[in-house]
Protein backbone atom coordinates (compact mmCIF):
# COMPACT_ATOMS: atom_id res chain seq x y z
CA UNK A 1 0.00 0.00 0.00
CA UNK A 2 1.43 3.24 -0.79
CA UNK A 3 1.39 6.30 2.11
CA UNK A 4 0.37 8.81 -0.09
CA UNK A 5 -2.39 6.82 -1.40
CA UNK A 6 -5.85 9.77 -1.66
CA UNK A 7 -8.83 8.97 0.31
CA UNK A 8 -10.44 11.35 -0.64
CA UNK A 9 -10.87 13.82 -3.42
CA UNK A 10 -12.29 17.22 -4.00
CA UNK A 11 -15.53 18.03 -6.29
CA UNK A 12 -13.39 18.70 -8.98
CA UNK A 13 -10.77 15.84 -8.98
CA UNK A 14 -13.70 13.34 -8.73
CA UNK A 15 -15.44 14.98 -11.49
CA UNK A 16 -11.82 14.59 -13.54
CA UNK A 17 -11.47 11.20 -12.00
CA UNK A 18 -14.78 9.77 -13.49
CA UNK A 19 -14.96 12.22 -16.35
CA UNK A 20 -18.11 14.55 -15.82
CA UNK A 21 -18.56 17.82 -14.84
CA UNK A 22 -18.07 18.77 -11.77
CA UNK A 23 -22.16 20.46 -12.10
CA UNK A 24 -23.24 16.35 -13.22
CA UNK A 25 -21.50 15.30 -10.22
CA UNK A 26 -23.12 17.93 -7.59
CA UNK A 27 -26.31 16.31 -8.82
CA UNK A 28 -25.53 12.66 -8.07
CA UNK A 29 -24.46 13.74 -4.89
CA UNK A 30 -27.12 15.65 -4.26
CA UNK A 31 -29.53 12.15 -5.12
CA UNK A 32 -27.28 10.46 -3.13
CA UNK A 33 -25.64 8.21 -5.52
CA UNK A 34 -22.49 9.05 -4.72
CA UNK A 35 -21.10 9.52 -0.95
CA UNK A 36 -19.41 12.95 0.27
CA UNK A 37 -18.73 14.40 3.16
CA UNK A 38 -18.63 18.74 4.13
CA UNK A 39 -15.79 19.43 6.01
CA UNK A 40 -16.25 23.35 6.84
CA UNK A 41 -17.36 24.50 3.01
CA UNK A 42 -15.32 21.82 1.33
CA UNK A 43 -17.22 18.99 0.08
CA UNK A 44 -14.84 15.69 -0.30
CA UNK A 45 -15.64 12.35 -1.70
CA UNK A 46 -14.12 9.18 -0.61
CA UNK A 47 -12.21 7.66 -3.39
CA UNK A 48 -13.92 4.20 -2.12
CA UNK A 49 -17.50 5.80 -3.23
CA UNK A 50 -16.38 6.55 -6.85
CA UNK A 51 -15.24 3.07 -7.16
CA UNK A 52 -18.48 1.87 -5.45
CA UNK A 53 -20.56 4.20 -8.14
CA UNK A 54 -18.84 2.69 -11.26
CA UNK A 55 -19.31 -0.99 -10.16
CA UNK A 56 -23.03 -0.40 -10.21
CA UNK A 57 -25.02 -0.46 -13.05
CA UNK A 58 -27.26 3.02 -13.79
CA UNK A 59 -30.31 3.28 -15.62
CA UNK A 60 -29.97 6.19 -17.92
CA UNK A 61 -33.09 8.79 -18.03
CA UNK A 62 -33.84 7.77 -21.92
CA UNK A 63 -33.84 3.91 -20.77
CA UNK A 64 -36.39 5.21 -17.27
CA UNK A 65 -38.35 6.37 -20.03
CA UNK A 66 -39.15 3.87 -22.14
CA UNK A 67 -40.79 1.61 -19.16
Amino acid sequence: MQIDALVAVDVREAARRLSISPRTLAALIARKEIKSRKIGRRRIIPVVALEQFLRRDHATRRAAAKT
